[in-house]
């Protein structure tokens, strides 16, 4: 591990399986995750944003201990029931997101919005389409947030339960990542950004944390450098996009300048040395040895998580 990059050491293995065709590569599940922002008044001086993190358990077996955003899959549900909805219409959403229909968009937004409730108890929903709820504690929404979590309540119910719309305005995607094609759990990630609404507090809600921090972007990035904090190539980069930006509003404003274009790791072969690559971010290039040498891997500045 070079800073604070994940290196799977299965990795190499891998990639060299794929190239031989002696693995096949699984197709990735839609999914989302957010970044969610507030305006840091810790004190004088500081400037910037935080971001709500949380830090996956150890005992996970995917990015155990690498720091992340709240995100997680599509449920298949939210492709076919109608939510309700508020802000920019889901045919804009499918032509921002990059995807075919419109049912798809309403999937991968309501798969952000969800989330971010089920692991940081923060809803981006209200009553009408100009309002947000202030509070979402108390027994009520915590017994609903478990019934989503298991999947035994469909979000389109239980907006419809609250009379609620989802606030797809509050929202703003920022980035799009798909797993590379040699890892046995593949997802192609959706990055939001968005502001935590007036009233509402993070939690950490989510089973497969241990700890959530708000933290600047400039200094989460800073703590990989140091390797500090784990994570993964997805989660660096964005960091690093939103550290230039001195309020929530200023990030959410740029994100309609954000490239969708996916990012999907390259493995090519360089001799006997295997060179392991993410288009457009060369930091976290890697260059892996014959099996028994050690991996040369990047030292500059520098990071992903869930399937963030």
């Amino acid at each position: 591990m070079s800073n604070g990059q994940w290196y799977p050491p299965e990795w190499p293995a891998r990639i060299r399986a794929l190239a031989s065709g002696e693995l096949t590569a699984v197709t990735p599940r839609r999914a989302a995750t957010v970044m969610l922002l507030r305006d840091d008044t810790s004190g004088p001086g500081t400037t910037g944003p935080a971001v709500h993190m949380l830090r996956r358990r150890t005992s996970m077996a995917f990015a155990g201990g690498a720091y992340a955003y709240p995100g997680g899959g599509v449920d298949p549900r939210d492709d076919d029931r109608h939510v309700g909805w508020a802000g920019p219409s889901l045919d804009t959403w499918a032509g921002r997101l990059g995807v075919g229909t419109a049912a798809e968009a309403q999937a991968v937004v309501c798969a952000a919005v969800r989330e971010t409730y089920e692991e940081a108890g923060v809803l981006l929903a209200g009553p009408t389409a100009d309002t947000v709820v202030s509070d979402t504690t108390g027994a009520g929404w915590e017994t609903d947030r478990e019934a989503l979590v298991a999947r035994e309540l469909s979000f389109a119910d239980f907006l419809d339960r609250r009379g609620l719309v989802l606030r797809s305005d509050l929202l703003a995607a920022w980035a799009r990542w798909i797993t590379p094609a040699f890892e046995p759990r593949r997802y192609d990630t959706w990055f939001f950004v968005a502001a935590l609404p007036e009233g509402q507090r993070t939690r950490n809600a989510s089973t497969e944390a241990d700890r959530t921090v708000w933290i600047r972007p400039g200094d989460a990035a800073d703590g990989y450098d140091r390797g500090e904090l784990l994570m993964m190539p997805p989660t660096v980069a964005t960091l690093r996009a939103l550290r230039p930006y001195g309020t929530a509003a200023e990030a959410l404003k740029a994100a309609d300048s954000q490239d969708l274009a996916p990012v999907l790791a390259e493995a090519r072969m360089e001799g006997d040395e295997l060179v392991l690559s993410w288009p457009g971010h060369d930091e976290f290039t890697k260059h892996v040895p014959p099996a028994g040498g050690s991996a040369s891997l990047p030292s500059g500045d520098g990071t992903d998580g869930n399937p963030s």
